[in-house]
């Protein structure tokens, strides 16, 4: 069986979970040996046998970004014709698959990382393009042989949002972790990596990893954090602001925070996969305030790590973060306008605060509770399983379209 998987991120080109799955994944199905796994990816040339990158159409330069990513679509979709199945991943790849199913006849598999409708923010970030990135979802969605989406929390969500598509079409196969990649590092060198960026490795500490962008909730973490014990350190490996708005008002929070308390450390650059391990497996909790999201991949990331997770109740994070037993679930009541914004702001801020000085109180509790994160992490979200699951998903939609 030959599928094509197309992707905007590949490495070393990574920026969100859903360029980790992919890259997991297509490991994982390679490893099988009995699947040719193609990757057409955004970006220039890779050094990967089997892996093709698609540069911007040069004659689109200077066009909407989103008309950009089609130019880029119609490159990938010409190269598709051959192939058994098509795999794509986010908006930006969802159109190169749409047309490749036209144009080659096969099965169109779509993985779900976030939906359109449920991003209105991004309106800020494309403008017009906004528009243009939703009209390529839902077509997309449409008229896809399978869905994948990473949780039920997230099939629930598309069938929301998309109330034409079969049911059956649809199917739940969970975010993974590469529990050998990441793994807990107490070691004197990772230490070491703490102090490095201003991380007291011996000193009570909040941790936060991710883009600053609406859905991960960061404003909100760091209004929360006045109200943390002030010998608790804030850390915040935090870069690639979505529009240069939230990125001030980020840097205004942090400014205002760092005026009544010590030990708030921002890191803003892009930090090697070792260093990250190294900051989350020192942290006494890991925080993931996030409004949106579908699975929280950096959840298991950091339960790898042997950190203990306060999160978000919302989407598929509590599939992922059991309440009392790997971490701490932070209810929220959400605006029903699909931007996840709080009901009541100060509210949901005052109960992150408390769960994240509950879990700094007791650090024996909350290493117990990371150490059963980690357990977690490895029974139940290894790539392999993931990648099996996968295939099936794949063998039911060419059955049913043969």
């Amino acid at each position: 069986m030959r599928v094509d998987i197309l992707t905007k991120e590949y490495p070393p080109q990574i920026y969100g979970g859903a360029g980790v799955h992919v890259a997991e994944l297509t490991r994982a199905l390679r490893a099988r040996g009995d699947v040719d796994v193609r990757v057409r990816c955004f970006g220039g040339p890779r050094d990967e046998d089997g892996t093709t990158g698609y540069p911007e159409i040069a004659e689109l330069a200077g066009a909407n970004a989103a008309l950009q990513t089609l130019g880029v679509d119609l490159a990938m979709a010409g190269d598709c014709v051959g192939t058994d199945l098509v795999h794509s991943h986010t908006w930006y790849a969802n159109m190169a698959g749409h047309v490749s199913s036209l144009l080659a006849g096969v099965p169109h598999v779509i993985s779900a990382h976030s939906l359109e409708p449920l991003r209105p923010w991004k309106a800020e970030q494309l403008g017009g393009g906004y528009r243009v990135s939703s009209w390529v979802e839902r077509t997309a969605y449409e008229a896809a042989s399978g869905i994948i989406a990473v949780s039920r929390g997230m099939r629930a969500d598309i069938l929301t949002c998309y109330p034409s598509i079969d049911p059956d079409k649809v199917s739940v196969v969970h975010n993974g972790i590469d529990s050998t990649d990441w793994h807990p590092d107490h070691s004197g060198a990772g230490k070491d990596v703490c102090r490095a960026y201003g991380m007291d490795p011996d000193r009570p500490s909040v941790v936060f990893v991710g883009r600053i962008t609406r859905q991960k909730g960061l404003p909100h973490l760091l209004r929360a954090a006045a109200a943390l014990p002030p010998e608790v350190q804030v850390v915040l490996v935090a870069g690639a602001p979505d529009t240069p708005e939230i990125k001030a008002e980020v840097e205004t929070l942090i400014d205002e925070l760092r005026t009544t308390r010590e030990g708030v450390v921002w890191v803003a650059e892009h930090l090697s996969r070792d260093k990250v391990v190294a900051i989350e497996s020192n942290a006494t909790v890991f925080a993931c305030p996030s409004i949106y999201e579908p699975l929280g991949i950096v959840n298991l990331e950091a339960m790898a790590c042997e950190a203990p997770v306060v999160a978000t109740a919302t989407g598929g994070i509590p599939e992922v973060v059991v309440d009392g037993e790997t971490g701490w679930l932070v209810d929220i009541e959400q605006v029903g306008d699909g931007t996840g914004t709080p009901v009541d702001p100060a509210k949901f801020e005052a109960d992150l605060a408390a769960a994240l000085a509950d879990a700094v109180s007791d650090p024996e509790r909350a290493r117990e509770r990371g150490l059963a994160g980690r357990r977690r992490a490895v029974e139940h979200f290894s790539w392999s399983a993931i990648g099996d699951r996968t295939l099936e998903v794949y063998e039911k939609v060419l059955t049913q379209h043969r």
